[in-house]
């Protein structure tokens, strides 16, 4: 980018004009790919590097082998033992806040719930007066 902010023009490669026509416009649209059916299939001969490897629409779908043998699975007993182990190793990795840390998000908890029952207790309050006004006592 120059001094001034806009980009400069001279780096890039130059690009011809758009066309101001319609018909130069169609006729530019014709030359940079084909079109119809008769661009589909010379596309299909020629454009078989183009296609990704894994998504070839004409072969039928085939299915996928199964495994002949199982897995042998541990006995529950190691499965619970590795499952600790494994929640032991999380668990080490949590950083744990301090004293200071805990009584401030406690504290913050507290606010906001005293702040949530007054709310709802002030919006009973007047929903019950409301309710009474409405329909008599």
């Amino acid at each position: 980018m120059s001094e001034d902010g806009e980009k400069d023009q001279e780096k890039g490669p130059k690009r011809p004009s758009r066309p101001v026509t319609a018909a130069a416009r169609r006729e530019r649209r014709a030359s940079a790919r084909p079109a119809g059916k008769a661009g589909a299939a010379k596309s299909e001969e020629d454009g078989d590097k183009t296609r990704p490897a894994g998504k070839a629409s004409d072969a039928k779908a085939k299915p996928t082998p199964k495994r002949d043998r199982k897995e042998k699975q541990a006995s529950p007993i190691k499965r619970l033992v590795r499952f600790i182990r494994e929640v032991w190793a999380e668990l080490r990795k949590v950083i744990w806040p301090t004293r200071k840390q805990m009584v401030t998000y406690t504290a913050v908890v507290l606010v906001f719930l005293a702040f949530m029952v007054a709310l709802v207790f002030g919006l009973d309050l007047v929903f019950h007066e409301a309710i009474g006004v409405v329909f008599g006592n």
